[in-house]
């Protein structure tokens, strides 16, 4: 199968060698081990692992001895490592190193090989407790290799949680210096010698730095931060290096979200200044303590990540090494379609047919849009451990498995594997979550048909007016232009303009005397709603809260009725919106929401977290006949990066009859 991949690659119209001529055979794939070193050979790659740590040491393709940072030492080149925490310890930052190597499968056709820790008492403190085994798979013909990890706390053992894991690639800076992650996201990117003193100036967090002195001059007055290269997980499919002599690219392909937490729209880093690419699993980027799993009561807990594939690629005239990123797409389409593998070897690993699928068509019941319930077109729809509805946003120890639904609302997920789930879903263009109260089994080899399935979507009366569209986003706001001196300029004329440095000072700047003040049939919300709640600077470089103001009018109130007001929230990083009908001075608010999140999507150029949803009951004496005010409040103010960002606001009237 490999070898077929590769030879449609080679065949293909982008000039791209990734294998071997198509008119020569795959070598079968080879193994040595040495004392230090294990090395795996298929004739197009070479993969050298240190033994029994089970580090990347070093990857030979296309006549380059070492696509890894040969400067580095060889622990801090190719790495698996953990965030964890316990009572004792917290942020504890560990590369993962194996205690002992073993062969796994050995043929022409592959090579695994296995690299384990194990954990027993007299480690309490000293390491992660887990059994740890890292995978590397090897396969004919194919110019790359695959990881996977299998990790598992026994009962009875300590507690503890996790903050992050996940798999780590240092490359060569001499060689790979352009990196590509998207059509429109790709750029000459920053040496890493550029982040250090004299070359950078730091901005307001230790990620963010100004390039002064850059060695690349055209690089210089450009701001340089990882997080502006980070990606919803459904979009993050494949990312990576180009290097231009010679042209080679090295490239992280997930084929498959299952093993990773927090769902489609959880966020996470992909390739940044290194030159660096990471292959995340779990992390609490753009959602806080929430995507941490706490592992306690000593309870059993056992997952595979992986695999994800280390894809390299070759111009073969040199013509346009771009062109490698079209190539690198085509495989991951074919990566994708290959999923699940039949060749990893671990029986913890579920192959196609273990697996079962769940379809079924979502419809969305809204009255006051439709008599008739409504196709769910383009909902996203998935499988996740059981909770409560939406719990699949922060749910982080199990599997989910997710799909798009079509126009109609018809929606199929394959390939899952066998267990309980709860099925969830979401609409755009809707607000609030659905979840099947029943629970799903999935048994091998079984397709579960759910038939129709209707989302009651939050509703209570009609809609006197609204601000935004029900995305889980808050794109759809004002987005500033960047301050002209604190520039990335790939974000420039970009639909990503929000991942420019710094938006959070133009709050202040747009609107230097007063707040915001939004008039409902005046104002658009594209041009008149900051696409963030942020604070204010003070001269005495302290913060204060913004009070924003939504102003409508009312030709009548019905007495005694209650008002419904829906706000939903894309992001919140430790804040509190507080909510005032009519009399700004009021000490008690109306409604508040509490301290609430720790994304801290502001400050990593993020235009969305974790979304949260509050239905507030409007008393008609908090209202008037004629123009209303409400009073919008985000009162945490220690930092510049505490706020919050809409996704949606809804004012309904009282139900009416029939």
């Amino acid at each position: 199968m490999a070898s077929k991949r590769m030879l449609k690659c080679c065949k293909g119209v982008l000039s791209c060698c990734s294998g071997p001529p198509p008119d020569m055979a795959p070598i079968g794939v080879r193994i040595k081990v040495l004392d230090r070193y294990v090395v795996i050979d298929n004739g197009i790659i070479q993969l050298t692992l240190s033994n029994p740590d089970g580090i990347v040491t070093g990857i030979q393709y296309n006549g380059v001895d070492n696509l890894m940072e040969i400067l580095n030492k060889e622990d801090n080149r190719g790495y698996w490592d953990i965030v964890w925490n316990d009572q004792g310890h917290s942020g504890v930052f560990d590369v993962i190193k194996g205690t002992n190597f073993s062969i796994v499968a050995q043929d022409d056709d592959h090579v695994e090989v296995s690299f384990t820790r194990m954990w027993d008492p007299s480690l309490q403190g000293k390491l992660v407790p887990l059994n740890i085994d890292k995978r590397f798979i090897v396969v004919r013909g194919s110019s790359g290799f695959y990881t996977y990890g299998i990790y598992e706390h026994l009962e009875g053992w300590p507690d503890f949680s996790i903050g992050e894991t996940r798999v780590a690639f240092k490359l060569r800076k001499d060689k790979f210096q352009y990196m590509a992650m998207a059509d429109n996201r790709q750029r000459v990117m920053p040496m890493p010698d550029d982040r250090l003193p004299g070359r950078c100036q730091q901005l307001a967090y230790p990620e963010a730095v100004l390039l002064t002195n850059p060695i690349n001059p055209y690089l210089r007055g450009e701001v340089d931060d990882k997080y502006q290269y980070s990606c919803d997980d459904k979009d993050n499919k494949v990312h990576g290096w180009i290097s231009f002599d010679p042209p080679i690219g090295f490239w992280q392909i997930t084929p498959s979200d299952e093993f990773r937490t927090g769902g489609p729209l959880k966020q996470n880093l992909t390739s940044h200044v290194g030159p660096t690419t990471l292959a995340m699993f779990m992390s609490a980027h753009y959602a806080g303590d929430d995507l941490s799993p706490k592992f306690i009561n000593g309870e059993y807990w056992k997952k595979v990540f992986g695999p994800v594939f280390m894809y390299c690629n070759s111009s073969c005239d040199g013509s346009d090494p771009t062109l490698l990123w079209e190539d690198a797409k085509v495989q991951t389409v074919i990566e994708m379609e290959s999923w699940p593998y039949s060749f990893p070897a671990s029986k913890d690993f579920e192959k196609s047919w273990q697996r079962g699928s769940v379809s079924g068509c979502l419809l969305v019941q809204d009255r006051y849009v439709n008599d008739m319930d409504i196709p769910a077109s383009q909902a996203y729809v998935g499988l996740a451990l059981p909770g409560e509805t939406g719990s699949w946003q922060r749910e982080c120890k199990g599997y989910q498995f997710w799909s798009q639904a079509d126009e109609f609302g018809n929606f199929y997920i394959s390939n899952v594997r066998t267990g309980s789930y709860n099925l969830y879903a979401w609409v755009p263009g809707f607000i609030g979550d659905y979840k099947l109260e029943t629970t799903i089994t999935i048994s091998s080899g079984e397709d579960v048909n759910m038939g129709e399935l209707v989302f009651k979507a939050p509703r209570d009366g009609p809609t006197l007016w609204d601000i935004g569209i029900p995305d889980r986003s808050a794109a759809e706001f004002y987005i500033p232009d960047p301050n002209p001196n604190y520039v990335n300029r790939l974000y420039i004329n970009h639909p990503d303009k929000f991942r420019q440095y710094g938006l959070w000072e133009r709050y202040a700047e747009i609107y230097p005397d007063s707040d915001l003040i939004y008039t409902i049939g005046e104002s658009d919300y594209s041009r008149d709603w900051f696409f963030a709640h942020v604070t204010r600077k003070s001269d005495d470089n302290s913060y204060k809260a913004a009070t924003w103001q939504i102003k409508f009018q009312l030709d009548t109130v019905s007495q005694d009725a209650t008002y419904k007001l829906r706000v939903a929230l894309a992001a919140a990083a430790l804040s509190e919106l507080q909510v005032r009908f009519n009399d700004a001075t009021l000490n008690r608010p109306h409604f508040t929401t509490g301290l609430i999140g720790r994304d801290n999507a502001i400050a990593r150029h993020g235009i969305h977290g974790l979304y949260w949803l509050y239905n507030i009951d409007v008393q008609s004496g908090w209202l008037v006949q004629g123009e209303n005010i409400i009073y919008l409040t985000q009162n945490r103010t220690a930092s510049p990066f505490q706020g919050i960002m809409y996704d949606y606001i809804r004012m309904e009237g009282p139900p009416t009859s029939g």
